[in-house]
């Protein structure tokens, strides 16, 4: 492979677009980890055309611990890029 060398603003571009790029895959990640354990913790039977009102109740409560570890992950996140800024 060639030996590629880019300049500076290009460099700076780059480093912030896979910046953004991990960031997001991290975020994919835990989403997918919180579901998955959303799942498993409060779906204890087959899924029928509803789920059970204890199930219901807990993934309620899952999602809504969900949303607030997503958001402390985005304002993590904010705060390590502004820091870096």
């Amino acid at each position: 492979m060639d030996n590629v060398k880019f300049d500076e603003a290009t460099q700076k571009e780059l480093t912030t677009f896979l910046e953004r790029e991990q960031a997001q895959a991290r975020i994919n990640s835990t989403v997918h980890n919180l579901t998955s354990m959303c799942w498993d913790k409060c779906v204890t039977g087959t899924p029928g055309s509803r789920f059970a009102r204890g199930e219901e109740s807990c993934l309620l409560n899952c999602v809504d611990r969900f949303m607030d570890t997503s958001l402390f992950i985005i304002k993590t996140i904010e705060g390590q890029r502004s820091q870096q800024s």
